[in-house]
C-alpha cells in the first residue's frame, strides 16, 4: 500500500532528519522533494499546495527552529500534516437510530459497491453484533441482484429479493419494512452505478435518498483512480448529503492520491478502506496509522488488533499450558501455527505492517508468493504423517521419511528441512513457555503497539522522560531505516 509514496517521502525526509539546524535553503530543497513525491502520488494540486505551505510556515517558526533536534521536529510536522490532511481520526458509522438503521451506498460502476455491501455487512455482524439485511436497487446491471444474493449468503446477512421490473424506491422501502418484521438492526442498500456521472443517475439516487432518508450515505470509490476519486466524490457530494467515503482496492494502490485528496476536497471523512478481494478485507480508516505506514513506520496497532481478532485464544492458551507443563511442541502444534498465520492473511499481510520493512525487502520476502507456497507445502508434509509421528517426530526414520515425501508430493530433503525447522521452533517455544508461553509473544507485540500507537499530539507515544514527541518519532524512523 502506497509503496511509491513511501519510498519517495522517506528518502526526502532522511536528508533532513539528521540536520542540526533548519534553514530556508535546506527546508526549500526538502519541501521541493516532498511536493514532487505528492504530485507523483496523484494527490490533487490544491491539496499539495496547502500541505506544503502549512509545513513551510510551521517549519520556519521559532518553536521548530529552536528545538533540540530541528530536523527531527520537521519529520513530526510532516507526520502531523499527513494525519490532518486525511482527517485527524477515524469516524465510526452513526447507527444511533431506531432500528433498522439505513445505510445507502453510492458510486460509479466498477468501484466494488456490491462486494463492499457484503464486506460492510460482515464487519457489522462480527465486530458490532448487528443483524444486517441487504437489498439491491440496481435494476440495470445484469446479475447485480444475483451477485448480492451470493455474497450476502457467504457472510450470513439477510438478503431481500428484488427483480429488474421493480422501481428502486419501492425496493428500498419494501426492504426496510421487511427488516422491521425480521428485527434487523441495520439495512444496507446497494444502488446502481454508472460508467460516468450523468443527470439521470443523480436524479434517481436523489429520489431514493429522499424516500428512505438513510442515517449514513457512503460513497464507494476506487482508490486507484487517484485524485479523480476525490473529484468524483465531490460531484456526488454536491448532489447527495454524503456522510462518508469508502476507498476500495487500497491494497493495490501504490500511489495514495485518493487517500490524501478525498477528505481535503470533499470535507467528508474516509470511514473504511477495502484491502483485498476477500469478504473480510474491510477495515476502518485510521489516518494516524496510514500516516505511519506512509512514513515507513509500519502499522503495529492494526497488527496487534488483527492478532487478537484472528488468533484462536483457546488453542493458544491450551498450547501455553502444555508448554509450561513440559509437554513439548510437536508437529500438531506447528500445524496449528500455520493455520493461525493463514487466518491473519498470510505472511505478506503480516510483514507489510511491521516497522522497517522497506518495499524492496517486502517484495523480496514475498516474491512469487514463496512464503505462502512454503507454508502449504509444510502443511501437506505434516498432514501426510500418522498421528503418532506428529506427536513424536523422533520416530520418523528413513523409511518413514520416504513414505511421507511420497504422500505429500515432495522430496525427502523437504521433509528433513521441516523437521529441522520444527526442532528450532521447539527450542524457541520452550524458552517462551515461562511464564506465559504464546501470550508472552502477544504481550511483546502490545509493547510495540504502545511505542507506535498515536498519542497526545498525534505522534507515536513515548516514555515520560523523552525530550520531545518529535525526538521520539525521529528516533524510531532512524531505528528502522529504509535500505
Amino acid at each position: 500500500m502506497f509503496d511509491n509514496l513511501t519510498e519517495r517521502l522517506t528518502q526526502s525526509l532522511r536528508n533532513v532528519t539528521g540536520t542540526g539546524t533548519l534553514t530556508e535553503d535546506n527546508i526549500k530543497d526538502t519541501l521541493r522533494e516532498v511536493r514532487m513525491a505528492l504530485l507523483e502520488a496523484d494527490v490533487a494540486l490544491p491539496v499539495v499546495k496547502e500541505f506544503i505551505e502549512r509545513i513551510r510556515s510551521q517549519a520556519l517558526g521559532q518553536e521548530v527552529m529552536q528545538a533540540l533536534s530541528p530536523g527531527q521536529a520537521f519529520v513530526k510536522l510532516v507526520f502531523d500534516e499527513l494525519v490532518r490532511t486525511m482527517g485527524d481520526a477515524n469516524e465510526v458509522l452513526n447507527l444511533a437510530a431506531a432500528p433498522p438503521a439505513v445505510i445507502l451506498l453510492a458510486g460509479l460502476q466498477g468501484a466494488g459497491k456490491t462486494t463492499t455491501v457484503a464486506k460492510l455487512a460482515r464487519f457489522l455482524q462480527e465486530r458490532h453484533k448487528k443483524k444486517v439485511l441487504v437489498a439491491s436497487c440496481d435494476i440495470y446491471r445484469p446479475a447485480a441482484i444475483k451477485q448480492l444474493e451470493m455474497v450476502s449468503g457467504e457472510v450470513g446477512a439477510v438478503f431481500f429479493p428484488s427483480d429488474l421490473s421493480q422501481n428502486p424506491v419501492a425496493i428500498a422501502q419494501a426492504a426496510i419494512a421487511d427488516a422491521k418484521i425480521k428485527f434487523c438492526d441495520v439495512v444496507i442498500i446497494d444502488t446502481a452505478g454508472r460508467l460516468h456521472i450523468d443527470a439521470d443517475m443523480m436524479t434517481e439516487i436523489q429520489q431514493l435518498h429522499a424516500a428512505i432518508n438513510p442515517i449514513e450515505t457512503l460513497f464507494v470509490v476506487d482508490s486507484m483512480t487517484g485524485q479523480d476519486a476525490a473529484n468524483t466524490a465531490k460531484a456526488f457530494n454536491d448532489a447527495l448529503p454524503l456522510t462518508g467515503v469508502i476507498l476500495t482496492k487500497m491494497d493495490g494502490d501504490a500511489r495514495g492520491g485518493a487517500a490524501l485528496s478525498v477528505r481535503a476536497i470533499t470535507g467528508k471523512p474516509i470511514k473504511f478502506m477495502g484491502i483485498g478481494e476477500k469478504l473480510d478485507a474491510l477495515e476502518p480508516f485510521y489516518p494516524d496509522r496510514i500516516a505511519q505506514r506512509i512514513l515507513g513506520m509500519g502499522d503495529v496497532l492494526s497488527l496487534v488488533e488483527e492478532v487478537e481478532r484472528n488468533i484462536d485464544k483457546e488453542k493458544a492458551d491450551k498450547m501455553a499450558k502444555k508448554l509450561r507443563k513440559g509437554g513439548g511442541f510437536d508437529l500438531n502444534d506447528l500445524l496449528i501455527q500455520f493455520q493461525q498465520m493463514k487466518a491473519m492473511g498470510g505472511m505478506a499481510g503480516f510483514l507489510d505492517k511491521l516497522p522497517g520493512m522497506s518495499n524492496s525487502q517486502l517484495q523480496q520476502a514475498t516474491a512469487s508468493g514463496a512464503p505462502e507456497k512454503m507454508m502449504k507445502q509444510m502443511e501437506a508434509i505434516i498432514q501426510s504423517m500418522t498421528p503418532l509421528e506428529r506427536h513424536k517426530p523422533d520416530l520418523i526414520n528413513g523409511s518413514r521419511k520416504r513414505r511421507i515425501a511420497m504422500g505429500s508430493g515432495v522430496q525427502i530433503q523437504d521433509v528433513n528441512r521441516l523437521l529441522k525447522q520444527h526442532q528450532q521452533m521447539e527450542k524457541m517455544m520452550k524458552k517462551l513457555a515461562t511464564p506465559s508461553g504464546i501470550t508472552k509473544m502477544i504481550r511483546g507485540m502490545k509493547g510495540l503497539q504502545n511505542k507506535f500507537s498515536s498519542g497526545g499530539g498525534g505522534v507515536p507515544s513515548m516514555p515520560a522522560n523523552a525530550p520531545s514527541n518529535a525526538s521520539e518519532l525521529a528516533k524510531m524512523m532512524g531505528k528502522y531505516p529504509k535500505k
